[in-house]
């Protein structure tokens, strides 16, 4: 249940995640909210009507302007911001937030923490001549670890992030794993499969690999996409579609709320995730759309490179692993589960690790021990 008025406020600082982010609200600020802060997530409204709460959180949003050049702008104002919310807490998740957050606590006082979602020092990677990589990637990572020294601890999303970072007693893993929710999976039987996407889209992502990887399927084969194109490729994807005669086998659904999104992949029968090699945070990836398959009752088609999604199909015996710049080798994938009763059992041995070994629980008491640490409820200071 929410905080009580005399709890201690926690501001979940966003620079760009949107109002009701899974992570930062539907998980963290929810597991804190659920124990007995009061929450808040000031974030970025994006141009769209925001709820005035999710999930035991309440919503404040504000202008930002576009680009790059929006948020590097707006760190100063969201500093202002963050020190009047009277946070006790600013829970930070972006570079430029972290930044807005130290400002703020020097203003407030305010405890800081950052959140770590990526591998921030291969973010330049593709704008940088390959030679200057390693310089690029150094002075990210001595940024990082300045900041890191100002904050009062780091949460990190998922291993191999933890090493850019500053005063290991200070890291506190909280990972990206699956939040129960009440879908019900899918009853897999014979007939024509489905593939489906979840979130972002774009090349990186391998857009265009599962389009020529339909295109090696049986014909009956359809693939269905839950998400945006992040990218801009939109277009090079319907052309190549059209050239396939794919158009009527793909059917584009757009973003949709977290649990209607959920709802419709468990009609699907396979779960894909095809993030392309050549990227630093493809291969430390550990992302909602593999835990929600899981959760969906659906076996997982998925990159052998990246390193924290094999170990989990691994682990849980849910999936197969691939070369996913290989459309021959997704599509052999699907091929190998055409047999319901295969999909049937990856899927169940999916769903129980999402709900047990890779469940949110573990993680979310974790995140509620930091902050017991940092900003005792009322209860527990007085004891």
């Amino acid at each position: 249940m929410p905080g009580s008025a005399t709890a201690p406020l926690v501001c979940m600082l966003s620079a760009a995640h949107p109002p009701a982010d899974v992570r930062v609200v539907a998980k963290e600020g929810a597991a804190l909210a659920e124990a007995g802060w009061r929450v808040l997530h000031l974030c970025p409204a994006n141009g769209a009507a925001a709820p005035g709460s999710h999930a035991g959180v309440a919503i404040r949003t504000y202008a930002r302007g576009g680009g790059w050049r929006g948020r590097l702008g707006n760190i100063p104002a969201l500093a202002r911001r963050a020190a009047a919310s009277g946070a006790a807490v600013l829970h930070a998740s972006e570079p430029d937030a972290w930044l807005a957050a130290i400002l703020a606590a020097r203003r407030s006082g305010a405890r800081v923490v950052l959140d770590v979602h990526e591998h921030y020092p291969s973010r330049l990677d593709g704008r940088l001549p390959k030679p200057l990589r390693p310089l690029g990637r150094a002075a990210i990572r001595l940024a990082c670890r300045a900041l890191s020294r100002r904050a009062d601890a780091v949460v990190v999303a998922k291993d191999g992030l933890d090493g850019d970072f500053a005063d290991p007693a200070r890291i506190v893993p909280v990972r990206n794993y699956a939040a129960a929710e009440p879908v019900e999976p899918r009853r897999h039987g014979p007939g024509p499969l489905t593939l489906v996407h979840l979130g972002a889209l774009g090349r990186s992502r391998g857009a265009l690999e599962m389009l020529e990887a339909l295109a090696l399927c049986p014909g009956e084969t359809r693939l269905s996409l839950i998400g945006r194109f992040t990218d801009g490729s939109e277009a090079d994807f319907t052309r190549r579609a059209a050239q396939l005669g794919l158009e009527a086998a793909v059917a584009r659904h757009g973003w949709m709320p977290h649990r209607a999104a959920l709802d419709l992949a468990a009609t699907a029968d396979i779960g894909l995730v095809l993030f392309q090699p050549g990227v630093e945070n493809h291969r430390l990836a550990l992302p909602h759309k593999l835990f929600d398959c899981m959760l969906a009752g659906l076996p997982v088609i998925a990159p052998a490179f990246a390193e924290e999604v094999a170990a989990v199909i691994r682990e849980a015996g849910c999936g197969l692993l691939v070369d996913t710049a290989d459309p021959a080798a997704i599509a052999g994938a699907v091929r190998e589960l055409a047999d319901p009763g295969r999909r049937a059992a990856m899927g169940a041995a999916g769903r129980a690790a999402a709900l047990g070994r890779f469940g949110w629980g573990a993680e979310a008491a974790r995140l509620v021990g930091l902050y017991r640490r940092l900003a005792p409820l009322p209860d527990e200071a007085a004891a």
